[in-house]
């Protein structure tokens, strides 16, 4: 049994981190670093609450951390962990710096600890059924992939820290860039360039709430976009190839369920759980055949933790690696460089 510490009771371990690991065989929840508030002691009686870091890091059973936290504090918090011979794994993104994410890799291979961040949309449906699409050269050669998060929240969240420009690791290309750039590496790997431009869509936002990022290839580009103000969603994702057409609108289900009232706790999460109706699944189109609905692969980010779990226990290697993590995070880091410099630049420039 891996016993787990969470750090942190906000949206992130309340609907990504603590159901997850419930459901997980092999895997307790046995603390809760809740600072304030009653919320976790509510929600999970039976589990441990501690109000400090020291707190959790005093029952020497628990073996893995969880950091659940702002994304300014991620670095101290995982930095203290792994000194204290925890494994650790970081909600995404890394840390709100590069040198901050090498720093945390360095150490963890020094202690011989297990790192990893939280990039839970690998295992989304959709982006599962996109990379067997892919996979299965049905397309052809790619030539345009794009990936999409659109929402409508015409007024910013009152005193949301993701909103706050005096909070580092703050705006929206920081919160939902992880996701669709750690995507584009999976399917295609380091890109030749980074063209990004972070910007404001609503007039009240003090810190971006919308991008464009553009993984450029030879003969591909790789977009990742978001909005703020799309009551009418494009795409969820459209790629293009030299032998037909993909387009895929709608969300996977899974986070509006665990962000929703009614969220799985413990093991059964029913057999539904991660599957699309008929009506959400994309469309495929190639040349000289009749447009035909695609599947969505049942999606789980259950799978995520249960690869964690055994890394741990040495019996499978680690999906999302410390080295995929820094190759999103330079990433990352190299977007917001395009946008304040308002150019395209190169994958192997200096991040800073």
């Amino acid at each position: 049994m891996v016993r787990v510490g969470l750090i942190g009771f906000g949206l992130a371990g309340q609907a990504f981190h603590a159901p997850v690991i419930r459901g997980v065989p092999g895997m307790e929840l046995a603390c809760i670093l809740e600072r304030r508030g009653m919320r976790a002691s509510e929600r999970y009686p039976e589990v441990r609450i501690a109000r400090t870091v020291d707190e959790l890091l005093s029952d020497k059973t628990i073996q893995l951390c969880v950091v659940a936290t702002p994304n300014d504090s991620h670095f101290e918090l995982a930095r203290t962990c792994l000194l204290a011979g925890r494994d650790v794994v970081v909600d995404k993104p890394f840390a709100p710096t590069l040198a901050q994410s090498e720093e945390l890799v360095r150490l963890a291979a020094e202690r011989g600890r297990l790192i990893t961040v939280y990039h839970d949309r690998r295992w989304d449906g959709d982006f599962i059924t996109v990379k067997n699409l892919l996979a299965s050269g049905r397309l052809g050669k790619i030539v345009e992939y794009e990936c999409r998060y659109d929402r409508f929240r015409p007024e910013p969240k009152a005193n949301a820290w993701r909103e706050r420009a005096d909070q580092p690791g703050a705006g929206v290309l920081f919160d939902l860039g992880p996701h669709v750039i750690d995507q584009a590496l999976v399917l295609f790997g380091e890109p030749r360039s980074i063209t990004a431009s972070a910007f404001c869509q609503r007039e009240t936002s003090r810190v971006d709430d919308s991008f464009d990022v553009c993984l450029e290839y030879p003969h591909l580009r790789a977009m990742g976009r978001a909005r703020i103000i799309a009551f009418a969603p494009g795409p969820h994702f459209l790629i293009h190839g030299t032998k037909g057409s993909f387009v895929k609108y709608g969300m996977d289900p899974q986070e509006a369920r665990l962000r929703g009232e009614n969220l799985p706790d413990g093991m059964d999460w029913g057999a539904d759980w991660g599957e699309e109706p008929e009506s959400s699944w994309g469309t495929l189109s190639l040349v000289g055949e009749p447009s035909v609905k695609v599947k969505t692969e049942r999606g789980d980010y259950r799978g995520f933790y249960a690869n964690v779990r055994d890394a741990i226990e040495k019996k499978a290697p680690l999906e999302v690696t410390p080295e995929q993590a820094l190759r999103a995070m330079r990433a990352l880091m190299l977007a917001h460089k395009s946008s304040r410099e308002k150019r395209t630049v190169e994958w192997g420039e200096e991040v800073e």
